[in-house]
């Protein structure tokens, strides 16, 4: 039924955003049910349907969502054949966290804590100490890592408890401040390619009666922002890492669990003013903000002081029918950065926190230039960019 011009637009109420399933089923709480069932102490296993075992292997392919895998076959033959294994035998995905986006499910999956304790709530985020919008995943401006992000890893916690621990990745990635805080712990091994690297991973989970290895390809994400997941590019990624999946699982020692997951999904934006809403060209958004952070399906909004409010009220005017839009009370309230909130990260949230519904995002095409060029997004709540593969197999 059409809505009459003169009636109220319908706003998205902030608690039927489909909050993650923090404690049960998200990224942060993989790590912790693998090394509890390793026997680390302080950890308990988090996600039920995992059975434990002695070597576990966990494969991140950065932005290869649930749907993605889902939707195809053809391309991913291999993964698709291991939806049935996925969260112990249920056929069921787990939850990547708020905002879906790299800098927070990796320090998710790292630490084993939600956004609201490691702190790393999104893309870029506002450092309530210099008021500068810090970006998280390139680590600009300079930031100490560990005044940001104090807590130890899991990997940490499980080296110092006897299990043999390795990161296996690029090689770039090994002095970055993300991994630091959120990845280190044990050895870190930098391989060029992906064959190098299953290769290693799965010589490192042989190296001990316990064992934790980790290992990343990051590509698939890469093609999506750039073609969008619905280019032949894209799809040439997918087919590459469903052969790395492979042989990684064909190399697999005794006594080992192969788990596959992702960080978030992705979804294409088209390319028209009603998809994508620029903020550098919207006087009514750009009203009484300091500072615009997160990104295009997961923002942050900074508001001049004594504008909190005022920004509130506009953003939900403009944008509550494609967007949840919550101040930060309501978002911090409703779980969306996790059941606790410590207190040197409550000033990284935005005052107002926008969640984008439908297929649309909010770009800067000014600030920034680079991200608004994106055809493939990510960063909200729905299920395409949520929803993330715990792929299992097991020998």
């Amino acid at each position: 039924m059409v809505q009459p011009a003169w009636q109220d637009p319908v706003l998205l109420p902030v608690d039927t955003a489909p909050v993650p399933e923090y404690g049960s089923g998200s990224l942060a709480d993989l790590l912790p049910t693998l090394v509890a069932g390793q026997g680390v102490p302080g950890f308990t296993a988090a996600i039920p349907e995992l059975t434990p075992a002695d070597r576990n292997c966990v494969f991140l392919i950065d932005g290869l969502g649930w749907e993605q895998i889902k939707a195809h076959q053809d391309e991913a033959p291999f993964l698709h054949s291991l939806l049935p294994t996925s969260r112990g035998g249920t056929g069921r995905p787990i939850t990547a966290g708020f905002p879906a986006t790299t800098a927070t499910s990796l320090a998710s999956v790292g630490t084993g804590l939600p956004p609201g304790e490691h702190g790393l709530p999104g893309y870029t985020a506002r450092n309530p100490e210099t008021g500068e919008l810090m970006n998280q995943l390139r680590w600009r401006p300079w930031t100490a890592p560990k005044v940001w992000q104090p807590y130890p890893t899991v990997f940490q916690l499980a080296d110092a408890a006897g299990v043999r621990t390795a990161q296996v990745s690029a090689p770039t990635f090994e002095q970055t401040p993300l991994t630091k805080v959120a990845l280190s712990g044990g050895s870190f091994l930098g391989r060029l390619t992906g064959e190098e690297r299953m290769d290693v991973a799965a010589e490192r989970l042989a190296a001990g009666d316990r064992s934790l290895v980790y290992t990343y390809y990051s590509e698939v994400d890469g093609k999506g922002h750039r073609f969008g997941v619905d280019s032949d590019a894209w799809r040439g990624q997918l087919m590459y890492v469903d052969g790395l999946a492979r042989r990684l699982a064909e190399q697999l020692p005794p006594r080992s669990a192969l788990y596959i997951t992702a960080d978030h999904g992705m979804i294409d934006i088209p390319f028209d003013e009603q998809s994508r809403i620029d903020f550098d060209e919207d006087w009514e958004l750009r009203a009484g903000v300091a500072l615009l952070g997160g990104e295009g399906r997961a923002r942050h909004v900074y508001a001049v002081p004594g504008a909190e409010a005022d920004v509130l009220t506009v953003w939900r005017e403009v944008l509550g029918e494609q967007f949840w839009v919550a101040s930060r009370e309501e978002a911090v309230e409703a779980g969306w950065f996790g059941p606790r909130i410590d207190e040197r990260v409550r000033g990284r949230i935005g005052d107002v926190v926008a969640a984008a519904h439908d297929d649309v995002v909010i770009t800067a095409s000014v600030n920034e230039p680079h991200e608004s060029a994106m055809v493939g997004m990510h960063g909200s709540m729905t299920p395409v960019e949520q929803l993330v593969p715990l792929l299992e197999v097991r020998t």
